[in-house]
């Protein structure tokens, strides 16, 4: 036995031993790896873009154990696009861009800022050209920045206009035996609509139709803008039939050639008047010489990224953590070089009380050095109130924010547990209430007003500290409140936020306020370590992203059933942002 007890302590050994070996190995490849050593550029080169992948805040460091441990979802930041475009155009050996755009996964704040970002290369006289096997509504809208868009011959576009498909489970949850219990405060809070309701409400409709019209209006107008059209001219060719062929595309102007992928790399051939075109994609022309200005001084604004569910406590990719929130907040209070705060917020909301305790770190903040808030696609409910305590807040046109309002869900199981499973439960309890509230029994009326009192009371708290941030009569702002949404540009009119911009109009400000000129950006929280990424990849926060985008079409139905699972009684959220298409 001792004999078998040593063999097994040395095969454990030994395991471990390979195991510590393996991190060890992989880490120093990762230093050498991630070196910032600078990329070559050839003369005559043209910057290589792929923008069909999923778009964030932060840069994703490039990941060493890509094709060991799966694919990847291809992350593409924002600022690292802007930047290298900035830098490209004052680059004499950049001589333009190649786009390979199909379906970007992006909102609308996401398309404005990467459109912002191509104008402004194009300025340089360079040239933009982009290629497509099909081409989305969004990929439409971007490529009108484009000198000459291409598609494949057989390939499909849609350009058709905007709706937004909302999924209901009230059928579903009636066959199965399951009965919703809805608490809430405000007719526009329709997140928990799907749950008992097979359809939209007057108030849903009324508050979708308002801000989709909102968002069509800016992009539409955009895109007339870029390809020199009368609003008009655009509105009656969305009226159209739908367009979907290559040569329907060609024939309305939405592109300008229809051609094969040899064909594409032709014109760009002869566009340069070379035989061969050497090309620089984004993940080699960050790390090229910079031409742009970069300032040495040790004044800092502190930009903190927000991106996805409110969730109290430790969390992980995909959601904003209270407790990680909190600690990244303290540490750029604490930082004597931090001179302003932005924060970067894209969030559909959630906890009620991670969102209150986040908002409590604000205020502290405030005291002491200027937070800006900038909103992205969505800061909405719980994102909003992160953004309600800020000195100002930045948002773009098209944002979706507001949804100010509290609610809460739970599920009696009883009959689905008892009719179709065959379980079934008995108790025994001390008081009356002691099992309060379950999930396997029908709630007493007593019981549903206890629970919406607590509703109640949050929304009471979330109405009144947002009157106060917004320096109106609590009267005024629940005149806004109840649950609804708003575009940016409508919470511009309606006082609910102070400025239409981006990140950048939220820095320079920020800065102005903090008093300083020459300053550096640091973006936080910063890239994980290799070690805390490949452990990620065992858990469900780091494999959630991947599976939700996997599984299509279903993925959205899949997030908001498995968001039930997790979420606290008392939420300040929208539930799913309404895809718009």
């Amino acid at each position: 036995m001792q004999f078998l007890k040593y063999v097994l302590a040395t095969i454990v050994g030994i395991f471990l031993f390979y195991i510590l070996f393996f991190f060890l190995f992989m880490g120093i490849g990762s230093m050498f790896s991630s070196s910032e050593g600078t990329s070559e550029v050839k003369e005559g080169t043209v910057l290589k873009l792929d923008l069909d992948g999923k778009f964030t805040d932060l840069k994703k460091p490039e990941d060493p154990f890509t094709g060991i441990l799966g694919d990847e979802i291809n992350y593409i930041s924002i600022r690292e696009l802007q930047t290298s475009l900035k830098n490209a155009a004052l680059d004499p050996k950049i001589k333009g861009i190649s786009i390979s755009i199909n379906d970007p996964s992006m909102g609308f704040a996401e398309l404005e800022e990467v459109r912002s970002a191509l104008l402004n290369f194009k300025k340089s006289g360079k040239f933009i050209y982009t290629y497509g096997d099909y081409l989305s509504e969004k990929a439409i809208l971007l490529c009108a920045v484009a000198d000459s868009a291409f598609i494949h011959p057989e390939g499909s576009v849609e350009f058709n206009g905007l709706s937004s498909e909302i999924t209901y489970f009230q059928g579903t949850l009636e066959k199965l035996g399951i009965e919703p219990i809805i608490f809430r405060v405000g007719e526009y809070k329709s997140a928990v609509e799907p749950y008992f309701r097979k359809d939209m409400s007057e108030a849903s409709k009324e508050q979708i139709k308002s801000y989709l019209g909102s968002i069509s209006h800016k992009v539409y107008s955009n895109f007339a803008q870029d390809k020199n059209w009368a609003l008009a001219s655009v509105d009656s060719l969305l009226n159209k039939a739908p367009i979907f062929t290559s040569d329907e595309a060609l024939k309305y102007d939405l592109v300008q050639a229809v051609a094969y992928a040899d064909q594409y790399e032709d014109a760009i051939k002869n566009k340069l008047g070379v035989k061969k075109v050497e090309y620089a994609t984004l993940s080699t022309y960050s790390k090229a010489k910079k031409l742009i200005k970069e300032s040495t001084s040790s004044d800092r604004v502190a930009v903190i990224v927000s991106e996805g569910e409110i969730v109290d406590g430790n969390g992980g990719e995909g959601f904003i953590a209270a407790e990680e929130f909190i600690k990244e907040i303290k540490r750029a209070r604490k930082d004597k070089k931090v001179k302003a705060i932005v924060l970067r917020i894209n969030s559909p909301g959630g906890s009620a009380m991670a969102s209150d305790k986040m908002w409590r770190e604000i205020q502290l903040t405030k005291k002491e050095k200027p937070v800006f808030a900038s909103m992205g696609n969505v800061a909405a409910s719980g994102g909003y109130y992160m953004a309600m305590g800020c000195d100002t807040i930045v948002a773009h046109p098209t944002t979706i924010t507001g949804s100010i309002g509290i609610f809460g869900v739970m599920l009696n199981f009883q009959k689905f547990m008892n009719d179709k499973l065959g379980v079934t439960f008995d108790e025994v309890s001390t008081h009356t209430y002691s099992n309060s509230p379950s999930s396997v029994k029908k709630m007493t009326e007593v019981e549903k007003q206890s629970i919406q009192n607590m509703i109640n009371k949050g929304y009471e708290s979330f109405t009144t500290k947002a009157a106060q941030g917004r320096k109106m009569d609590l009267s005024e702002l629940k005149s806004l409140a109840g649950g609804r949404v708003w575009t940016g540009e409508q919470a511009k009119e309606n006082g609910l936020v102070d400025i239409l911009g981006d990140l950048d109009t939220a820095i320079e400000l920020a800065a102005k306020k903090a008093g300083i000129k020459d300053y550096q950006v640091k973006y936080y929280p910063y890239p994980k370590s290799d070690f805390d990424r490949l452990i990620e990849k065992f858990t469900k926060s780091g494999s959630e992203a991947q599976l939700i985008e996997k599984l299509g079409e279903i993925g959205p139905i899949y997030k908001t059933i498995k968001g039930l699972s997790r979420m606290d009684l008392v939420q300040a959220r929208m539930f799913e942002v309404p895809e718009i298409r």
